[in-house]
């Protein structure tokens, strides 16, 4: 398990970054490995998202490379599923474990590009 200061991460992909991030906070329920979690979207991009679960247990299901189903909701109503591939993901202690996900989303539908420019 990789264990890097937030503040390293951040500055570190920020300028890995290839397109423009929409601050939002949408909550949203990820599916990985066939297991469902909370959590929330801190950010949109045509390319991919920041995703925060909530407190988790099982420390192994985010790993780099991972497939994961991105659920959430558009304001607009709009409901999505993302298919997404893990870029990135850290542990946040310490009340219980949240994780600090990067994900890459795969085959974003026409709908979900013409949304996201609208917000």
């Amino acid at each position: 398990m990789l264990w890097l200061s937030t503040s390293y991460m951040v500055k570190y992909y920020m300028e890995a970054r290839h397109s423009k991030r929409v601050i939002i906070n949408f909550p949203a329920e990820i599916i990985c490995r066939d297991k469902r979690y909370a959590g929330s979207i801190e950010n949109l991009s045509p390319k991919g998202a920041y995703v925060l679960t909530a407190p988790v247990r099982d420390l192994r299901d985010f790993a780099a490379n991972s497939l994961l189903e991105l659920r959430f909701q558009f304001p607009s109503g709009e409901k999505l599923n993302l298919h997404c591939r893990i870029k990135w993901s850290y542990v946040t202690p310490p009340h219980g474990y949240t994780y600090s996900i990067g994900v890459e989303i795969l085959d974003a539908p026409l709908t979900y590009l013409e949304t996201l420019k609208a917000l």
